[in-house]
């Protein structure tokens, strides 16, 4: 019987370098933020999301990049059971980007951020209960630690926005990387100057972001971006 990695000792999990301690410290940085969602005014809930964002994004990048093909290769099931969570990600990117759309009133804004916060604390019991478990009873703790580097290195290059439209398995997800996280770290410090205050350059900067966004939008569009794809994490537009 597998045992949750959420239950486990960094010991258990192979070390602080190993993959596994480091999903385990980012799905608790992830419930400290949904929790803090939770709690936020209406003002401060556009801070919280970006820094979900900006965890959540390159997270799931970095497994579908380097975990989730380690997995179809040594499981018999490994597709199976990354599709489920695939899906999930690829309901997180398309719940993102219509949150993205509502205007702050909207009354739809409500129901659509409930979703997006249940398929994210969903994602997280899956990895944590079926999924990383598995992929434990088969590698060594040097494998682990070999792919958390891995791991990590995606993780921090990798795009920090929404994009439905990019494939969720390589090469379309890889080929996409580089230009899509240049451009959504620039809209980051764009939006983030922003939100720490509405200065008279705050017009201004919202076209840059608005710029940024449609030219990832273009980019993400390219059909070579979804080279890969599983037709039940396919989507042809936004």
């Amino acid at each position: 019987m597998t045992q949750s990695i959420a239950d486990q000792t960094v010991a258990e999990l192979g070390g602080r370098l190993s993959v596994l301690t480091r999903q385990q410290k980012d799905h608790i940085e992830l419930d400290r933020l949904l929790r803090r969602l939770d709690g936020a005014e209406a003002t401060d809930q556009g801070q919280v999301l970006l820094r979900i964002y900006r965890l959540v994004f390159p997270h799931a990048f970095a497994e579908e990049s380097v975990l989730w093909p380690v997995m179809r290769r040594v499981l018999p099931d490994g597709h199976e059971l990354t599709l489920q969570v695939e899906q999930e990600h690829q309901e997180v990117n398309e719940l993102v980007t219509a949150l993205e759309a509502l205007d702050a009133d909207d009354p739809q804004r409500e129901t659509v951020l409930g979703r997006l916060v249940e398929v994210l604390r969903e994602d997280v019991r899956d990895e944590e209960d079926e999924l990383l478990p598995r992929l434990q009873q088969l590698l060594r703790p040097g494998q682990l630690r070999g792919l958390g580097l891995a791991w990590e290195v995606v993780r921090r290059t990798a795009p920090t926005r929404a994009h439905p439209v990019v494939a969720r398995r390589p090469p379309g997800n890889v080929i996409a990387a580089l230009p899509l996280s240049v451009l959504d770290r620039l809209r980051d410090l764009v939006d983030a100057a922003v939100l720490r205050g509405p200065g008279r350059g705050a017009p201004a900067l919202r076209s840059v972001s608005t710029g940024l966004a449609a030219l990832a939008h273009r980019i993400e569009g390219l059909p070579v971006m979804r080279r890969g794809e599983d037709p039940s994490t396919g989507r042809a537009e936004l």
